[in-house]
């Protein structure tokens, strides 16, 4: 089952290290893992998601909070909350081709943010399946190249993920 999990974290050098290697060492594969700020300094926020079963993310939730730079670990997955993901795609971009790819970002609230004589590249937010659609669609023109942030996510309502310092 996939899970997701947000890890607050204090902003020093080699944490990112310390958090991916705790989960290689216990043999847990990480699926993607994104990293930013927050409104607090000093904090960074990771969003982790996994393949586990709950009693293995219950196993990595007591590991990761014995880390000394965690200050707090949440399970997301099954709590009501809004996951997005970011993926730019450079897209081979014909003249007699632009039209029919337009059509496919606005029918999937895209954006195009670059244009060049040969190619165009094309933002897109959602969650995993509509970046997997988008992206079948867009294999028809020629796709050079892809970038993805991987999921990143929020509790919805008035909970949130803090620090408990």
């Amino acid at each position: 089952m996939k899970r997701i999990l947000a890890i607050l974290v204090e902003d020093r050098p080699g944490v990112l290290t310390r958090v991916s290697g705790l989960f290689s060492r216990r043999g847990y594969n990480i699926q993607n893992i994104a990293v930013g700020r927050t409104l607090e300094p000093g904090i960074s926020r990771m969003t982790v998601t996994l393949e586990a079963d709950p009693v293995t993310v219950e196993q990595i939730v007591k590991q990761l909070n014995k880390l000394v730079n965690v200050l707090k670990v949440g399970d997301m997955t099954e709590e009501p909350s809004v996951g997005r993901e970011l993926m730019l795609l450079k897209v081979r971009a014909e003249p007699e081709f632009r039209s029919d790819i337009q059509q496919m970002v606005d029918t999937f609230r895209a954006r195009i943010i670059d244009v060049s004589p040969d190619s165009m590249i094309v933002e897109v937010t959602g969650d995993e399946d509509k970046l997997k659609a988008f992206t079948l669609m867009m294999q028809e023109f020629g796709i050079k190249e892809v970038a993805s942030t991987g999921n990143i996510a929020l509790l919805r309502g008035g909970k949130v993920t803090r620090d408990v310092r």
